[in-house]
């Protein structure tokens, strides 16, 4: 029988770094969602599951705090966990250590969407019969997901456009991109000079080929406030707060 609990060692390539040798935020997503994917798919209830009843897993929330942003590091182990479903909603953690300290921690809520409505699927039928996810129980060690709310002042902004290398199996952006559109406008000096402490995203709809995102941003001291929307029809794509602290 497989182990619930996923844990692999994750090399970390140049490319993954920025100039200064610190961890790219897309390339920790990816690694997070890789490895979600990977525990998905050898318990039962990953994409080749999934695609044959016309369902797909849909991220929604993320809550990640971070000890130590990844710096000047090439080797990280990180640990999943599938915390269990309850109607609508299922939930996965994630443990991100180097050298045996755990230097960050993650929480995720994702849905799982009949591709045919476009509805949320009711996921504890769908996986009732699945052994490796069950009821979800809270624990006192959780994280807890902080608000995120628009932008009240909007102290920078930018376009970009999608491209083709932007999309994933399902023909939407893949979730990594969106903190590459949200971080993208900030100021070299403040990137240069900050790293990230926590980290909460709320993914409100997908986008695809042919469109453009605008990103907007307010800036209140060590705090940044995103929204990603449609251009074209100003539809909200993702709310993301960041926290930062001084290199």
């Amino acid at each position: 029988m497989a182990q619930s609990i996923f844990e692999e060692d994750v090399k970390i390539r140049y490319s993954e770094m920025d100039y200064d040798t610190v961890l790219k935020p897309s390339a920790l997503l990816q690694f997070l969602q890789d490895l979600a994917s990977d525990n998905a798919e050898a318990l039962g209830f990953g994409y080749s599951f999934i695609v044959k009843q016309n369902l797909a897993w849909f991220l929604l929330k993320y809550r990640i705090e971070f000890e130590d942003y990844p710096k000047g590091l090439y080797n990280l182990h990180i640990k999943t966990e599938p915390r269990g479903y309850n109607k609508l909603f299922a939930f996965r953690d994630f443990e991100i250590k180097y050298q045996n300290k755990v230097i960050g921690r993650a929480a995720t809520t994702w849905a799982m969407v009949d591709l045919n409505t476009k509805n949320m699927a009711n996921i504890s039928e769908i996986l009732k019969d699945n052994p490796y996810m069950v009821q979800h129980e809270k624990r006192e060690n959780d994280l807890v997901y902080g608000k995120v709310r628009p932008p009240q002042n909007i102290d920078i902004e930018h376009i970009f456009e999608i491209r083709f290398d932007d999309l994933d199996v399902n023909r939407h952006v893949n979730n990594a991109n969106y903190i590459v559109w949200a971080f993208e406008p900030l100021d070299f000096e403040f990137r240069k000079t900050k790293k990230l402490k926590t980290l909460d995203m709320v993914f409100k709809k997908e986008i695809t080929y042919g469109y453009k995102v605008l990103s907007q941003i307010e800036i209140k001291d060590n705090q940044t406030i995103h929204i990603l929307k449609c251009a074209q029809t100003g539809e909200d794509l993702c709310l993301i707060t960041a926290e930062w602290i001084d290199k």
